[in-house]
């Protein structure tokens, strides 16, 4: 009884631990630290003020941080580099007319929707965008920070 007992448990851990996640081809971005007060009254950030609108803001995260404005309640920061490239003159993302999804300017042009940061397109590569945290501290200011 205490065979089949232990034998059970054993099953029991085995199926039920995930395994690692942890993608090595997901290692390109540093993990540089982020701390940027945005402050949608200003006239800089003002578009964020409307859904569906996104802005980038330069000297920080490894390209640049990408913000976008989803609903009246959230805003997303990603970082602006492309997160399946080493960093190159290629890998930092641009904001596409629709406001609502980035593209990097290597050969594949993998692009990004700025909702989700997941791969737009067929054949997503392994890594979707970095994102930073955003904590809104009223008054249409946000904290971004990772």
């Amino acid at each position: 009884m205490m065979k089949k007992l232990l034998l059970i448990l054993s099953c029991i851990v085995f199926f039920t631990c995930s395994k690692n996640e942890n993608n090595s081809n997901c290692n390109f971005l540093l993990d540089v630290g982020v701390n940027l007060t945005v402050n949608l009254n200003l006239p800089q950030f003002n578009q964020l003020l409307f859904p569906g609108n996104s802005v980038r803001v330069e000297g920080q995260g490894n390209e640049g941080i990408i913000l976008y404005r989803l609903n009246s309640a959230t805003l997303y920061a990603w970082d602006g580099a492309d997160p399946n490239h080493t960093p190159s003159a290629c890998s930092a993302l641009s904001i596409e007319t629709d406001g609502e999804t980035v593209t990097c300017g290597c050969d594949d042009g993998n692009a990004y929707l700025l909702a989700t940061g997941t791969f737009f397109g067929d054949n997503p590569p392994p890594c979707t965008l970095k994102p930073y945290r955003v904590e809104a501290i009223g008054n249409n200011t946000f904290i971004v920070s990772n």
